[in-house]
């Protein structure tokens, strides 16, 4: 093949080579080089490319030179895995067809923004081009509020992460709503058994393309590994984030409630931090991302899926809190850091339990990673929300204490005498083992001399009741509802509890 060092080479018109530029990009990268000639010639493709290798140009320029800006329907359309990716990928279209002043219509489609808004769109105005998430963009093939009769270019993004989360059954629900004669467009950073089923049920021939960056990543990131307990890896990260000072970071963990958790207990000791993950509102999670693109965030804590296909300027460090459980994952990973030459490096904490998905990724990255001593102070990691618990304890522990020494005097000789307070009473001096007061709360059980030893039959020995009153005068409605004595006159015999 011939040295194509531009985009012109490639078959880009010159309106879309000078947006480009505009955007200081003039060299295609390999990704681009190999699939953009093959997707401008109409063929499918299967592209095996990591995040950062400019995967999204390289379908977004052949796209946009086939759209017909004459005709008022949908005419291509891209399934992503994630919301952000899916704003992402919008981002990029309309900042080339601004500065190319194309007057082709975008919209993207997913879950947390108005549907009715979409709704409005989609009938007001002529899309061409329609982004989204496979959840969205089946709730509107439902409504019928979306036609995909007239796609001929259909691009499935981060495809492995798509079909990873549980959207298979709706990738081929959506795939099948397009017509048969359109062209195909997969891009995956692995090639998995469910990848290679969607391309030969829905794909013609693709071409398939494999860029190799493995190796450049993992040449040109740092790479260290803290050896720590899992008691003690909260400690050892945020020492290290001391240590290191990172001036943007991405703390990486396995799931959402770990990412949760992380959040909570970083914030407690003062770092500048927030979290990403699936269960936060559309709102919310734009609103992080705008923070952390600004520097305004020092640390993002993410899951693989929420992280996946940003792309974010400036981060400087990535930490593995949960160790990756694969090597494709642990290159996805690291990749987010020493963008566009720059120093990145990446810490992977493990402890005992994770040795052996350690040597996993040593043995397919082909090195063995360098450890880092992380020296904690003593007490230094303490948390405020630790601190408190500290002190809850301590005073359960003293709480507990006093009842204990309550019990053990109140079991020597010092029984209680009755006051003259009434029938359940006890006085100052007196300790019981709980029976009722006279307001019928619970209240220490005098336990007299004078009280014999058959209490468990709840007799009285004569008309008065006094044993007897006591407890019938704390138990309210309840002791109505037992068996009474037939004369009104006596105590009598109360039926147990």
């Amino acid at each position: 093949m011939t040295a194509l060092n531009d985009f012109s080479s490639l078959g880009i018109q010159p309106k879309y080579t000078d947006a480009l530029k505009e955007q200081s990009i003039t060299e295609p990268t390999p990704i681009q080089v190999e699939t953009i000639p093959v997707l401008l010639n109409g063929e499918d493709v299967i592209g095996q490319a990591q995040t950062g290798t400019g995967k999204t140009m390289a379908f977004l320029l052949p796209m946009l030179d086939k759209i017909d800006k004459e005709k008022e329907s949908i005419q291509s359309l891209i399934v992503t895995p994630t919301r952000e990716l899916a704003i992402q990928v919008t981002a990029e279209l309309n900042q080339l067809l601004t500065a190319s002043k194309e007057d082709i219509n975008v919209l993207a489609v997913y879950g947390g923004q108005d549907v009715e808004k979409q709704i409005n769109r989609l009938r007001n105005r002529a899309i061409h081009i329609v982004i989204g998430t496979p959840g969205r963009i089946l709730d509107h093939l439902r409504r019928r509020t979306i036609d995909f009769s007239e796609v001929s270019f259909l691009v499935l993004d981060e495809a492995d992460q798509m079909l990873h989360i549980g959207f298979f059954d709706e990738v081929e629900a959506i795939i099948r709503e397009t017509p048969y004669t359109r062209q195909t467009a997969l891009f995956s950073a692995t090639m998995s058994k469910d990848i290679r089923k969607i391309g030969k049920r829905y794909m013609n021939n693709p071409h398939n393309v494999q860029i190799r960056e493995k190796e450049k990543i993992v040449e040109e990131i740092h790479q260290e590994v803290v050896e720590t307990t899992d008691r003690g890896k909260l400690d050892a990260l945020s020492q290290t984030i001391l240590d290191v000072q990172p001036f943007l970071g991405i703390i990486f963990c396995r799931t959402k409630r770990r990412v949760s958790k992380l959040h909570v207990d970083l914030k407690a000791r003062g770092f500048l931090v927030d979290e990403l993950h699936g269960d936060l509102s559309q709102a919310k999670r734009e609103a992080v991302m705008k923070k952390f693109r600004e520097a305004k965030l020092q640390l993002l804590i993410a899951t693989d899926v929420a992280a996946r296909g940003l792309d974010v300027e400036g981060v400087t460090h990535v930490f593995n809190y949960d160790i990756p459980l694969d090597v494709e994952s642990y290159i996805h990973r690291i990749g987010r850091t020493g963008r566009a030459g720059k120093d990145g490096l990446a810490i992977t904490f493990a402890a005992l339990k994770d040795k052996q998905a350690l040597e996993v990724i040593e043995k397919g990255i082909d090195r063995s990673l360098q450890r880092r001593e992380v020296d904690v102070p003593p007490g230094a990691g303490a948390t405020n929300s630790s601190r408190s618990k500290e002190k809850s304890e301590s005073i359960k522990e003293r709480r507990e204490k006093n009842i204990q020494a309550s019990r053990e005097r109140s079991s020597k000789g010092g029984r209680g005498r009755r006051s003259s307070g009434g029938p359940g009473r006890v006085s100052s001096s007196g300790r019981g083992s709980g029976g009722r007061n006279s307001s019928g709360k619970p209240g220490d059980r005098s336990a007299s001399s004078g009280r014999s030893t058959a209490k468990s039959e709840n007799r009285s020995s004569d008309g008065s009741g006094s044993s007897s009153a006591s407890r019938r005068s704390g138990s309210g409605n309840r002791e109505r509802s037992g068996r009474r004595s037939s004369s009104s006159g006596s105590g009598g015999r109360r039926g147990r509890n």
